[in-house]
């Protein structure tokens, strides 16, 4: 799926000093003086922006925004984890759990369960699996014979809404507590979308997929890493953090910029590319896999994928179409409009 490019992306002419507090290291020369997520046009192609901030403001403040901006592999992965860092903005949550990103909310609930790691926390229960099959396939055959359909609308949308309201969701997936996570369900037809259009895409890939299904699990996690439905969430520090290009201070509010992370080439080879079969593949900024909206993410796109190449053998674009992804804290394409047959 490509990204749009805009001629370029304005940085602010006037943007306040930020907090006295911080204390800056060389890398950061001119904090405050990057380009601004709110900046006009950084929502057409942020990737071009979160390049020049890898590159030249490892660390910044964005005034317009009223956030400390990470955009490293390194310092976003910290900003998710480490302990130093808590939810924004209620300091309180979701401590002593995960941060919300990706298809996860960031309850402490979707961390794996002791008795789950001796055996794989992403098994998905064999009745959950047949319930998501059987939803993609009627989803489908209904839009199997028509001469062009958007996917968006009447599969990516559909999915996760039918998916998510299996009556026994909450004990198959271990504790029904973490039911409310799953019925967010904007997000995971917002990477369902992504998924589809780079598999799509890719016709190499599609006909290797016919052959071998199995593929589709990596597929899914390279088009999460590539394409993250969330591209940026909110921490404050709890304590002074050092980072690429300074130190942050106590209480600061951190954007942790995770399609910035996601395209770092510290961390991944040629990040631009969708490649399900890179060496270096991984999904950290994706949630945890024993979050039930990961594993419900994973099922809609192995199955949904299945279902449609099944019902439509020669599914392919629309004559004259090009997905293209939209959106700033979310992304994803809005329209995907193919030719079933």
């Amino acid at each position: 799926m490509p990204a749009d490019e805009p001629d370029r992306i304005p940085v602010p002419r006037h943007v306040p000093a930020p907090p006295p507090a911080a204390v800056l290291g060389r890398r950061a020369a001119r904090p405050g003086a990057g380009p601004s997520l709110l900046a006009p046009g950084a929502a057409h192609d942020p990737y071009r922006l979160y390049r020049v901030l890898r590159e030249e403001y490892p660390l910044s403040y964005d005034a317009l925004l009223g956030a400390w901006l990470l955009s490293r592999y390194a310092d976003v992965t910290t900003a998710l984890t480490d302990p130093r860092f808590t939810g924004y903005p209620h300091d309180g949550a979701p401590r002593g759990g995960p941060a919300p990103r990706g298809l996860c909310h960031g309850t402490a609930l979707c961390g794996p369960r002791p008795q789950d790691i001796a055996r794989s926390a992403a098994t998905a229960p064999r009745h959950l699996t047949e319930h998501v099959e059987r939803t993609a396939y009627v989803l489908a055959r209904r839009i199997a014979g028509r001469r062009q359909a958007d996917l968006v609308k009447e599969f990516c949308h559909w999915l996760p809404v039918g998916a998510g309201a299996y009556p026994d969701l909450g004990p198959l997936l271990h504790n029904a507590a973490t039911v409310p996570c799953t019925r967010q369900t904007g997000l995971r037809e917002t990477a369902l979308a992504s998924f589809l259009a780079n598999v799509l895409d890719d016709p190499d890939l599609l006909a290797a997929l016919r052959v071998e299904p199995a593929l589709a699990h990596r597929a899914w996690t390279e088009s999460l890493r590539r394409d993250p439905p969330v591209q940026f969430v909110l921490r404050r520090t709890v304590a002074e953090v050092r980072v690429s290009g300074g130190t942050l201070p106590a209480g600061a509010p951190v954007a942790c910029l995770i399609g910035a992370a996601v395209r770092d080439p510290e961390r991944y080879a040629s990040p631009d590319l969708f490649d399900p079969f890179r060496r270096d593949q991984g999904s950290a900024t994706a949630g945890p896999e024993s979050c039930p909206a990961v594993l419900l993410g994973r099922l809609e796109a192995e199955q949904g994928l299945g279902a449609l190449l099944d019902a439509m053998p020669r599914l392919r674009w629309a004559d004259g179409f090009r997905p293209a992804g939209t959106g700033l804290i979310t992304r994803g394409p809005r329209t995907l409009l193919v030719r079933p047959g």
